[in-house]
């Protein structure tokens, strides 16, 4: 898994970079992400999915909340940020999770998050995570 992750950052990391200000501060319509938008989304679910990642660890069991995606990146104000200062970000965080999740407890993996929706063990956040990443990385463009 640490692998994927790893290799994902270090292949769209360039990629990201050669995005200009201007073209990742355009929205495409008023209710829809810009690639700023989207990237601090990634940040975002980095953000969440860290404690996921650390605390299953710790306790066989967890109820964190989910989150609000929309509030989250518009409260993080990711819009008006450089996108030089996201893209920083959403690497160097995405490089430490590629580090916890390389060194994930195998005894942990079945351990549970009391989603909102449903049971989750860490072994499908983790497998996720990496999913949900390239995806939006595909809506800005980039092939991970």
């Amino acid at each position: 898994m640490v692998t994927t992750l790893a290799s994902v950052v270090a292949h769209a990391l360039p990629q990201l970079s050669a995005i200009s200000e201007s073209a990742a501060s355009i929205k495409p319509a008023p209710n829809k992400w810009s690639k700023k938008e989207i990237l601090g989304h990634l940040i975002d679910s980095a953000a969440n999915n860290h404690q996921r990642f650390v605390r299953l660890q710790l306790q066989p069991e967890i109820s964190l909340p989910g989150y609000d995606q929309d509030n989250w990146v518009r409260v993080n104000g990711y819009q008006q940020k450089p996108w030089t200062e996201i893209v920083a970000l959403w690497s160097a965080y995405n490089q430490h999770l590629a580090g916890i999740i390389e060194s994930l407890d195998g005894a942990s993996l079945a351990h549970v998050w009391h989603a909102g929706d449903g049971d989750v063990t860490l072994e499908f956040i983790a497998t996720d995570y990496v999913r949900h990443l390239k995806h939006h990385l595909m809506q800005i463009g980039i092939e991970a």
